[in-house]
């Protein structure tokens, strides 16, 4: 019995021997091996980890019935056009060909989308896709083409209406923007680098996003623009942003990169402030802007505590024009600016949008903290006139018969001025009588300067009876020339 229980003792030494050496080996030198759907270990039984084997591989992103991507493409890009633009040479080329003397008429071209708004061919593009053309050319989805002529432009925008001679088309019907919300899948429909008919999928990553790319427009920019990350690339410009219904919620018109390629990020200019201009542009032939007449600076955490708000938020009013819409409805410095007509504004770029919405004449209601008391005011916006009425000075600037550009930095030197308008094309109308020169560059109107496009709508607006131009001629000698209405 002793031998036996010699062994047995023995023999339990050796496994419990060799258990601690394989212990060792696998804790510390076997290489480690993934192992399947390991179950958790739980110390509580009422407690259980959120991602449990299988969890996640099974997920899903739920559409709504009935909303889906193929559903979302088939409606909307029937709807989206091809267009394509031609230039005239620069005077640059046009002086080479001469010390050439060479004839070459070959002209620059431009590509881009755009989007029927109407059975009748109105379609909505961005403004820079068709500035300065001299040939519109509107390729459908059917590869059918037609000439498009400009009912309208809108710098301040970057939006621009267009008509083609056709019935019967397809389009799309205007969302409400103010209902996209940010994590919403959208779809972008362009026509990227000539690809024509090209569907994009994304998220909206933010709303009134401001990216300080619209220029020269005198400080009445508006840029609330719907940021996606929907692939949005050179010739998209002009196309549909659509939600899983195939409503146009957006005009896509810019992107974020450093290469000239999609890098991330696109933006879109809001469907609601879009319809607007659209319809100003069909009625008016420029856009009916509505001011509300305040200086106006985002509220920050300093702010909120000076005036006595629990939270950050709004905007808030720095200074309040005599004769405004605002200073009418008695709003002062120190009021913070909450919400328009019930949606928030935050931010400086969504209380821009939100008024420009409205035309001169129309009210909205603004929630406004005051000493942080909050309380609802009135206002009645006019436009940048401080009246009423309805600015129009399309058919001014018509009647002179002339194209007009903003003279360039190298011009500016040459010709010894700050700035200036400068007669690039002339048709039959009063300059070409009065034989104002091609190139001729406006200064003055009745001794009022004219430093960009804008000034001169503003100058010839509501003009009757007799205006004095003043300027230079491409020689730099000054000109005077009395033009009667």
């Amino acid at each position: 019995m002793p031998e036996k229980s010699t062994i047995f003792v023995a023999t339990l030494a050796s496994v419990l021997g060799g258990a601690i050496t394989l212990g060792g080996y696998l804790a510390f030198l076997a290489p480690a091996v993934p192992v399947a759907n390991p179950a958790p270990v739980i110390s509580n039984p009422n407690v259980q980890f959120t991602s449990a084997p299988g969890q996640l591989a099974n997920a899903k992103y739920v559409v709504p019935e009935g909303l889906n991507f193929l559903e979302a493409a088939h409606r909307s890009t029937p709807a989206v056009v091809h267009i394509k633009t031609s230039y005239g040479r620069s005077a640059q080329t046009e002086l080479l060909d001469l010390l050439r003397n060479e004839d070459d008429d070959q002209r620059s071209l431009g590509s881009g989308s755009g989007v029927i708004i109407a059975p009748d061919g109105y379609i909505i593009t961005n403004q820079h896709v068709i500035d300065n053309a001299e040939v519109i050319n509107v390729v459908l989805d059917d590869k059918r083409a037609f000439p498009g002529t400009i009912i309208g432009e809108d710098p301040t925008t970057d939006l621009a209406l267009i008509k083609i001679q056709e019935e019967g088309l397809p389009f799309l019907a205007f969302g409400n923007s103010d209902q996209v919300q940010v994590g919403e899948w959208v779809l972008a429909v362009g026509n990227p680098f000539d690809l024509t008919s090209t569907v994009t999928a994304g998220i909206v990553s933010a709303k009134a996003r401001n990216i300080q790319i619209l220029r020269n427009t005198d400080g009445l920019a508006v840029e609330a623009f719907i940021q996606t990350d929907a692939a949005v690339n050179p010739g998209n410009s002009g196309g549909a942003l659509v939600n899983l219904r195939g409503e146009l919620v957006g005009i896509n018109t810019a992107i974020a990169t450093r290469t000239g390629g999609y890098a991330g990020y696109s933006f879109a200019v809001p469907a609601t402030l879009a319809k607007k201009v659209a319809e100003d542009l069909l009625k008016h032939g420029e856009v009916q802007r509505a001011l509300l007449g305040v200086g106006i600076r985002e509220v920050d955490a300093e702010v909120a505590k000076e005036h006595n708000m629990s939270t950050v938020r709004g905007v808030l009013i720095q200074s309040v024009s005599q004769g405004s819409g605002a200073y009418d409805a008695g709003m002062e410095i120190g009021d913070v600016i909450l919400s328009i007509n019930g949606v928030a504004v935050n931010t400086v770029a969504a209380l821009q949008e939100m008024v420009a919405r409205h035309r001169p004449g129309e009210k909205i209601e603004a929630k406004v903290s005051r000493k942080g008391e909050e309380q609802m005011v009135k206002i009645v916006l006019k436009n940048r006139q401080n009246t009423l009425g309805v600015v129009n000075t399309v058919e001014t600037v018509s009647a002179l018969g002339a194209d007009f550009t903003e003279i360039s930095e190298p011009e500016k030197r040459k010709l010894d001025v700050e700035a200036g308008v400068k007669v690039s094309r002339l048709r039959e109308g009063k300059l070409k009588e009065q034989k104002v020169p091609l190139g001729f560059v406006i200064t003055h109107i009745d001794k009022k300067p004219v430093r960009n496009l804008n000034d001169l709508k503003q100058q010839l607006d509501g003009k009757k009876g007799r205006i004095l131009i003043e300027g230079l001629d491409q020689n730099g000698e000054k000109a005077f020339f009395g033009i009667g209405f």
